[in-house]
Formats: structure tokens, C-alpha cells, sequence
């Protein structure tokens, strides 16, 4: 158990705020032990979601890549590095899935119209070009197993190449036609951005860290799926209701996937990742394993302020975690922001979209890369 109970108490009882006081959401505390209904059931095993979208995301990347043209070859190529064929389009899953399962619940037609398809391609290009700008942010030398488009072409040209994808993305939302879902989306654009800057700095505050921590993973992960989401429900014609639903659902799933996320890099080896272990650490980020760990080990404070930059910081925020309960804590938090999304969903008409929707979640927290 952590050493000061009513702390982090205080750590984790804030609200998230995204931009909009309609999406307020509790923050569940890890060491709670009240537990959301889940709509878990012996069906939910016979749904493989990625054969359910298979049709409608066969085309997805060659689809991407026919929006990228562009008559200089070398930014074409480089904007196209990444749409490869080999990612999980795991987001562009989400957004299907969702769509399909409204659309059923509210026309009980399932199939997704082109304008929703066109979202699901554009969470891809949006996820992409914020990889292409991270990757220049961190310095990275690998994604997804081979050289980063900054090893590659430099940092101006990556730079240039995720604007660029950002730029189609936003003239393929234009063509909707749709003013509420370009608004919609827009915020996701202004999440990332803030959501890069909060990762820039630590609280001084020891009681806000773990509030600016969900705050910083709302906005960097949860928020694409959260506004993707909530823009296919506008477009299937759902109520308010269930358009908070959808976007509830990709918020928590989004905060779950970001916290298995940060617990993998302390517990998956490079080759399972992709990138090397610790990387987090490495780039003086204090992420939900190190802020649990810290009520055991106070000494992690004076580390997370100064971002691990003194020799042997990382080795030892490494095993302190290690050492401590705070993966097991990381683990629990996102089980509940997963039982949370599994909620938000619960009103839905029966289908086989719904029911992939839960075996999402329960796949989220079971990844291992």
C-alpha cells in the first residue's frame, strides 16, 4: 500500500477538465474499491474486432496515401514513411467500432457512412503526424522498429512532413461540410499542442502532480479518441446522450491506454516495444509508475523536479519504482478508467460492435507493445 493514503487521495480526486465543462469527468481513485457495472460476457469472446472493421479498414493506409500525394516526391515520401501498412491502426479501430455500434443503436443499420470513414482516417493522420513531431521533440532514433523520419531527412524536413499531414487532414474535414465536427476535431489539434508544453514542465506541488499527469495524458492520448468518437456519433445521428457516451468512452479508454502504456516502459524489453526501455525516464518524464512510487520513496521528488538529469537519477527512479507498489497502482487505475469507458457504453443497443467495444478495453489492459 502507499505510505499516505489521504495524499494521494489528494492526488487523484480532481476533476479532469478537457476545454468544454460538458466533459468533466471524475478522475477513479486506483485504491478505491468500488468497481463501474462491466458488461463482460461469454459472447464478448466469440468478437474478434479487427475481423468486424476488417472491410472497412482494409484500404485504410492506401487510402491515406492516395490523400498525400502532392507534386514534390520527397515530401510525399516522407509524409507516406509511416503509413506503411504496419501500424495497428488501433484508433481508427476505436472510431469505427463506435460508429458502427451508433449507427446501429440509432438507425439499426450498422453499416458506416463515408463520412465517418473519413474521421477514422483522419485520427490516423492526426495520431501520425503528432508521432513525426514527437520523434523530433525526443530525438528518437526508431519508430515502430526502423529509422524515425528525422534520422532519415533531418528535423526540418520531419517537421515540414508532419504539417503537412496535419494539412490534408484538416482539408479532408473541410469536404464534410460539417461545422460542428470540424469543431469537434479542432480541439484536438489545440490538446496536443498544450499537451506537449505540460509535458515540458513539473509541478513544483507535490498534490498536483498526479492531476497534471491525467491532465498531460487526456490531451497528448485520451483526446483524439475522445473527439473522434464524439464526431462519428455526430454523424450517426445520435442524441447528446449518447454523443457524451462516445466520448467518454474514448476519453477513459484513452487514459487506460496511456497508463499501460507508461507501465510497459518500465516492464516490456525494447525488442517488445519498439523503442528502448525507460525511454520515459530518460526524457525527464515522471509518469503514474514514478508518482506512486514517490509515497514510498520521497527521495523520487528532488529527481522528478531536476527530470532525472543528474547521473544515476534514472537508474534509481528505475529500481525505486521497481521496488515499490507503483506498478501494481498503475495497473489498478487503469482497470478502473477501463471499467469506466465499459459504463459510458452500457446503454447502447446489443451488437457485435458493442460487444467488440468491451473486448477493446479488456485488450487495452492486456497489451504488451
Amino acid at each position: 500500500m502507499l505510505q499516505d493514503l489521504s495524499k494521494a487521495l489528494r492526488l487523484n480526486c480532481h476533476l479532469v477538465h478537457t476545454s468544454s465543462s460538458r466533459h468533466q469527468s471524475p478522475i477513479v481513485h486506483p485504491l478505491s474499491t468500488s468497481h463501474p457495472p462491466q458488461s463482460h460476457n461469454n459472447d464478448n469472446k466469440k468478437v474478434n474486432p479487427f475481423k468486424l472493421v476488417e472491410n472497412d479498414l482494409n484500404n485504410l493506409y492506401k487510402d491515406i496515401r492516395k490523400e498525400l500525394w502532392t507534386e514534390r516526391p520527397e515530401l510525399e515520401e516522407i509524409a507516406s514513411y509511416y503509413f506503411d501498412g504496419q501500424g495497428k491502426a488501433f484508433r481508427p479501430m476505436i472510431v469505427v467500432l463506435i460508429a458502427r455500434a451508433l449507427n446501429f443503436h440509432v438507425n439499426r443499420v450498422p453499416d458506416l457512412k463515408d463520412s465517418q470513414k473519413t474521421v477514422a482516417m483522419v485520427t490516423e493522420m492526426i495520431h501520425t503526424a503528432s508521432l513525426v513531431h514527437d520523434d523530433v521533440i525526443d530525438t528518437a532514433d526508431t519508430r515502430r522498429g526502423k529509422p524515425s523520419v528525422n534520422v532519415l531527412w533531418g528535423q526540418k524536413k520531419a517537421i515540414l512532413a508532419g504539417d503537412y499531414i496535419l494539412s490534408r487532414a484538416s482539408q479532408m474535414l473541410a469536404r464534410l461540410r460539417n461545422d460542428e465536427v470540424i469543431f469537434v476535431l479542432s480541439q484536438v489539434l489545440l490538446d496536443l499542442v498544450q499537451g506537449e508544453f505540460m509535458q515540458m514542465g513539473s509541478k513544483e506541488d507535490e498534490s498536483e502532480r498526479f492531476s497534471h499527469y491525467i491532465h498531460k495524458s487526456f490531451k497528448k492520448t485520451a483526446s483524439l479518441i475522445a473527439y473522434t468518437c464524439k464526431a462519428v456519433s455526430l454523424l450517426s445521428g445520435a442524441n447528446k446522450n449518447f454523443q457524451e457516451a462516445a466520448f467518454q468512452y474514448g476519453r477513459n479508454l484513452g487514459i487506460a491506454f496511456q497508463l499501460v502504456d507508461d507501465l510497459l516502459d518500465f516492464v516490456s524489453s525494447q525488442a517488445e516495444l519498439g523503442k528502448p526501455a525507460a525511454a520515459d525516464l530518460k526524457l525527464g518524464l515522471a509518469t503514474a509508475p514514478v508518482l506512486f512510487a514517490s509515497e514510498k520513496f520521497p527521495e523520487l521528488n528532488i529527481m522528478i523536479m531536476r527530470r532525472f538529469s543528474e547521473p544515476g537519477d534514472v537508474e534509481r527512479a528505475y529500481e525505486a519504482v521497481m521496488k515499490s507498489d507503483g506498478l501494481d497502482h498503475t495497473r489498478l487505475l487503469a482497470r478502473k478508467h477501463a471499467d469506466e469507458a465499459l459504463r459510458h457504453i452500457s446503454p447502447f443497443a446489443d451488437s457485435p460492435e458493442k460487444q467488440a467495444l468491451v473486448m477493446l478495453a479488456e485488450m487495452t489492459l492486456n497489451r504488451k507493445k
